[in-house]
């Protein structure tokens, strides 16, 4: 995966917005307000996603290219690499699951206002 790739899949997502809110090396994507995703643009070669707790845990385990989150809350981010052992399509799947994560962390009257827009 690369940066254009990343960055193209990321904002085909419902209600995604992007933005440099740390500085110009850092985009942020985030879904309604809420920042699901980032990556720094200078190397390009790993991303900061959200991820569940326990399965951050067994992902570490697991491999190599992911690592408890860059500068952000060990717990619940990881920093994934994409030049190490990490495949793109278990990478599509954790941006999937970031998203999910920060869609459920919203009411149900706002995911159901979300769920509306997306259809029109």
């Amino acid at each position: 995966m690369n940066v254009e790739t990343f960055r193209e899949y990321c904002l085909e997502k419902a209600h995604v917005s992007e933005s440099f809110p740390f500085d110009e090396n850092t985009l942020v994507f985030k879904l309604n307000g809420k920042m699901y995703a980032l990556i720094g643009l200078e190397d390009g070669n790993r991303c900061n996603l959200k991820c569940d707790p326990e399965r951050a845990v067994e992902l570490r385990a697991s491999y190599e290219g992911i690592i408890p989150g860059y500068h952000m809350s060990k717990k619940h981010w990881n920093t994934v690499y994409f030049d190490r052992d990490v495949p793109e399509k278990l990478i599509i799947e954790l941006i999937d699951h970031s998203y999910e994560l920060i869609f459920n962390s919203f009411s149900k009257k706002i995911q159901a206002e979300l769920n509306e827009h997306a259809t029109r």
